[in-house]
């Protein structure tokens, strides 16, 4: 007998799942609230790591392919002080594939290959219990059952509340993110001071991140702590009221190091949320959760992986496992709430350090984890 399984969600996540289960002949029902894979930007670049995100591709299948569209050389890492000397200046060796970087948007289109995604199938919530399965309703009224539901569906997931009642809190520190557009000719000097990978200033509880992505395309990012309603008094829609904002907060910061933000093209606000370090639910037969839904926690590099091989490991249980998928999800659970709040962890404490009243516990960590 083949079990009805939806995922809720088209990120990394959602499709890694669906397409592992694919690899090995099960069929899966993907949902997913937007109206088509293009409907929305799909963000920045990820670095995929070789134990997590790239184990994921290739449980996938995938491996090679990624190995083309992937940026070993987005790995190199500059920081900068604020005055914009040069602190570190990181470059990967030519064979250094530890956490090559992708587009989300080419890795979305990767994992999409053959899949067939319901799109504009907006989930509102998800019901256990019920004699058919589990019910998921939809925005349009409708509802569908299935014999399980797995919840890829992010930080505001609509999944979760069928397992657990807890909600994202806020962090205390706020991210704005602009993007710079075809940099290496329109802004050559902000290009070599990027260089192939990331450059970063940390200040005073407020940090500026550029990130190269492929195309000439850079995604920066303002961080500072701030109360959640700091934008209370302004029109995020006015880019040029976002700008001066922004830049007045930087104040005092090299010419050079602003110029990041005068060039931006728009502002998108982003107030960091998390979940608890230690999330976990009592377990709730057909439904569970992957990455951002279960263990939302801050943009360091780890959610986005651990997603991914969450989804990969699931179906491959799913694939092989009993005739009865309710023991390979408990056990799939206690597993993932182990590793994911070691992550969590060690993430929340670098976002405090990253963000933090001491720039030189930035410099410290990078000194940290990056290789000699």
């Amino acid at each position: 007998m083949r079990h009805r399984i939806a995922v809720v969600g088209s990120g990394p996540a959602g499709l890694t799942f669906a397409r592992v289960l694919h690899r090995h002949g099960h069929p899966v029902t993907v949902l997913e609230r937007d109206p088509a894979p293009d409907a929305r930007p799909p963000g920045g670049t990820l670095d995929l790591h070789a134990g997590l995100g790239q184990l994921a591709v290739d449980k996938a299948g995938l491996l090679a392919e990624f190995q083309a569209l992937s940026r070993p050389e987005g790995q190199a890492m500059r920081i900068l002080d604020t005055d914009g000397t040069v602190l570190r200046d990181w470059l990967p060796r030519p064979d250094d594939r530890a956490n090559p970087e992708i587009d989300r948007g080419q890795l979305r289109d990767l994992l999409l290959g053959p899949l067939d995604v319901q799109w504009g199938r907006s989930v509102t919530r998800v019901v256990p219990g019920g004699r058919d399965g589990v019910l998921v309703h939809f925005a349009d009224g409708r509802r569908e059952a299935f014999d399980l539901v797995v919840g890829a569906d992010g930080a505001w997931s609509r999944t979760r509340p069928a397992v657990s009642p807890v909600t994202p809190h806020y962090t205390g520190i706020t991210m704005v993110e602009t993007s710079l557009d075809d940099v290496d000719t329109r802004h050559p000097g902000l290009a070599r001071s990027i260089g192939d990978g990331s450059t970063a200033v940390y200040g005073v509880n407020r940090s500026l991140v550029a990130q190269r992505n492929s195309g000439g395309h850079v995604k920066v990012y303002a961080q500072f702590r701030a109360p959640l309603d700091w934008h209370a008094h302004l029109d995020l829609a006015d880019t040029e009221a976002v700008r001066s904002t922004l830049l007045a907060l930087f104040d005092g910061w090299a010419a050079p190091v602003l110029d990041l933000l005068r060039h931006g093209t728009a502002f998108v606000h982003r107030p960091l949320h998390v979940l608890p370090v230690d999330h976990t639910w009592t377990h709730v037969p057909g439904v569970t959760l992957l990455g951002d839904a279960a263990h939302l926690m801050p943009p360091l590099g780890a959610g986005a992986n651990l997603a991914m091989l969450e989804g990969a490991e699931l179906a491959e249980s799913l694939a092989s496992g009993p005739t009865d998928p309710d023991e390979t999800v408990r056990a799939f659970e206690r597993r993932m709430w182990t590793r994911a709040a070691r992550w969590a962890g060690i993430t929340t404490a670098g976002l405090e350090r990253l963000v933090s009243p001491d720039p030189a516990q930035a410099l410290a960590l990078f000194d940290e984890v990056q290789p000699s």
